[in-house]
């Protein structure tokens, strides 16, 4: 989508990967992006994706960020973001998330949608959405930041791919018959310490909301969900900084419970 020159989006996206490269967080950009707003944002984001797909990277879903109302407000904002997600991201149930692979790490649960057909269509509805979805996985996000002390606006965390780090997924798929989103009690404890609750109203109103929001989005944009693809749907409680060595298990009633660690310096 972007090639990498000159431009104000490519001259932010450079910064932002090279933030990634050598773990020191960059000053906010959301100065340079007032103008173009939103857009100009998103275009930063595709500039840094265009890369680590170049770089062989594989795209395997999308991240919604901004599912709470609260934040939405604290930002100023109306509506949620998106980010992508890659292979590399992806890890599993009891793995620990490396050392320094996350700038400034903060973790929160969610609920995981994994797509069984393409979501193509700019006016999906939950008959559609639906359909499309194959199984749901409990999930650990790990934000991270390329923004030095998480000071971030709309504009920032969008030009940092919805300020993305990983994602830990549980290994027991679950139907969506099986279960009632809504219900859904999440508990997220750091070294056994309840540190974070909510349920799946915390989400948009339901994970589902969330999901149709950016299949839609998606699709107006022409980079539609595809089969196979990850979905995770927003957060359902508050972000918890992330220690070395820490375990962070996430426990959602009737999903099961999903498992990692902060790495250790080696």
């Amino acid at each position: 989508m972007t090639n990498f020159d000159s431009t104000p989006a490519a001259v932010i996206a450079e910064r932002l990967l090279a933030a990634q490269t050598t773990g020191v967080p960059i000053p906010p950009v959301r100065e340079q992006l007032t103008a173009g707003g939103i857009e100009s944002a998103y275009l930063v984001q595709a500039a840094v994706t265009d890369r680590w797909v170049a770089d062989g990277r594989r795209i395997v879903g999308r991240k919604i960020g901004l599912t709470s109302p609260a934040v939405q407000q604290q930002l100023g904002v109306d509506q949620p973001d998106f980010g992508a997600l890659t292979a590399d991201m992806c890890l599993m149930s009891g793995e620990p998330v490396p050392f320094g692979a996350v700038i400034q790490p903060r973790v929160e649960a969610e609920v995981a949608l994994v797509l069984s057909r393409d979501l193509d269509v700019p006016d999906a509805t939950l008959v559609d959405l639906l359909g499309a979805i194959d199984y749901l996985l409990p999930a650990i996000e790990v934000c991270g930041s390329r923004i030095a002390g998480w000071d971030i606006s709309i504009l920032d965390t969008i030009a940092d791919n919805a300020s993305s780090g990983m994602f830990v997924l549980g290994t027991k798929p679950l139907r969506p018959s099986d279960i009632d989103l809504l219900d859904v009690h999440m508990e997220l404890t750091l070294d056994g310490e309840v540190m974070s609750t909510g349920d799946g109203a915390a989400c948009l109103g339901h994970p589902y909301r969330a999901a149709l929001w950016l299949a839609r989005r998606l699709s107006a944009l022409g980079t539609p969900l595809r089969s196979g693809d990850v979905v995770m749907t927003g957060a359902l409680g508050k972000m918890v900084p992330l220690r070395p060595g820490a375990e962070v298990k996430a426990t959602l009633t009737g999903l099961g419970e999903v498992v990692t660690f902060g790495g250790m310096e080696p």
